[in-house]
């Protein structure tokens, strides 16, 4: 069986995984300093330091990059793209290198796979990157003509997610009515009908609850009063909607462990906060489901913050009313670039063009 090696790159780590077809062989996250990555500049130079990183962590598993005949990496912001498999080309690095739709972490993925495949590039791919958009016309609107809404969101999680439910459901992912949320450093909350996600909050630029650092929705004339009073740039503007928002702005930390033991022992102020970051995603599912008519299968609970007992009880608790709640807490998505990457190889897939 191929050996697969998996690269996908966050804001202040690397996870890396190698698949012997489509069993695990190792899986690890690589943690970086985060004055180490300022050192390299912008986040596109911090490719040469993540790859030494990854092959140090290959060589302690006994395995060199040589060995590997798949490559399979996250997608970055590339212009709009339907769900599927890409092969990774030229075209594609340009954007991503170039940052042409978005500075961000997960631009690395796809550049990462390519260096370290050595020219063996037809065997690098990446699967469902974020900006997966099959928005129906009426999600694509605001109330803002010239500004209509992103699909920008966990694509890869929560097309994996979907279809791992839909098999428990014993049924095809695209006969399926779903609702999809994934709760991580991010939050995004998808509609899944007929194998498409035709509505989702953008992820990236927050839209939709309130995450760990990031604001959410907030009263846009009040930020635009905040703004001008204290003379905020746009870039201080994003990094205080994105980077010092959240559970982080209430509660000085985005780690829902630490905030959860502040609960359990009593907090008040903690509990609130907490209870909120709840209640605005129950909520977003709610509307979700008016975006089905009401007519779900089954709700899915995943990404990481899930594996916190308190959001996860409290939020089933809310939204068992819609439909059956299902909890894939963490994250599927490296076993599913790999199995992208796998089927493909077996001629099971075809890789789309960039």
């Amino acid at each position: 069986m191929p050996l697969i090696l998996v690269v996908n790159p966050g804001s202040t780590s690397t996870k890396v995984a190698v698949f012997r077809g489509r069993r695990p062989v190792f899986e690890s996250v690589l943690d970086h300093d985060p004055r180490s990555l300022g050192r390299c500049g912008g986040i596109i130079d911090q490719a040469a330091y993540r790859k030494r990183a990854l092959l140090r962590e290959l060589k302690k598993h006994n395995m060199d990059i040589s060995g590997m005949d798949l490559f399979a990496a996250r997608g970055g912001l590339l212009r709009p793209l339907s769900s599927g498999v890409y092969r990774v080309n030229s075209g594609m690095l340009d954007d991503l290198r170039g940052c042409r739709y978005g500075e961000h972490a997960s631009n690395l993925g796809a550049i990462m796979a390519w260096d370290l495949a050595a020219g063996r590039t037809r065997n690098v791919f990446i699967a469902d990157p974020v900006v997966v958009d099959e928005l129906s016309p009426e999600a694509r609107l605001s109330g803002l003509p010239d500004l209509p809404r992103r699909s920008i969101f966990h694509a890869l999680n929560q097309k994996a997610v979907a279809r791992l439910v839909a098999l428990k459901l014993g049924r095809r992912y695209e006969s399926c009515r779903l609702i999809v949320a994934h709760v991580g450093g991010g939050i995004s909350i998808g509609v899944h009908k007929g194998g498409r996600v035709v509505d989702v909050n953008n992820a990236l630029e927050a839209e939709g609850p309130f995450t760990c650092e990031r604001s959410g929705g907030v009263p846009a004339i009040a930020l635009l009063q905040k703004l001008c009073d204290e003379r905020v740039n746009s870039c201080e503007a994003k990094r205080l909607l994105l980077r010092r928002g959240g559970l982080l702005a209430h509660l000085g930390t985005n780690d829902c462990r630490t905030i959860e033991q502040r609960v359990r022992s009593g907090d008040r102020r903690s509990r609130l906060v907490f209870g909120a970051f709840v209640y605005q995603m129950a909520k977003a599912i709610g509307a979700a489901a008016a975006a089905l008519s009401g007519r779900v299968d089954a709700v899915a609970l995943t990404g990481n913050v899930m594996q916190c007992r308190w959001v996860r009880n409290r939020l089933s608790r809310m939204v068992r009313f819609v439909a059956p709640v299902h909890v894939v807490a963490g994250s599927i998505e490296m076993k599913a670039l790999a199995n992208s990457a796998l089927d493909v190889h077996e001629g099971l897939r075809k890789a789309a063009r960039y």
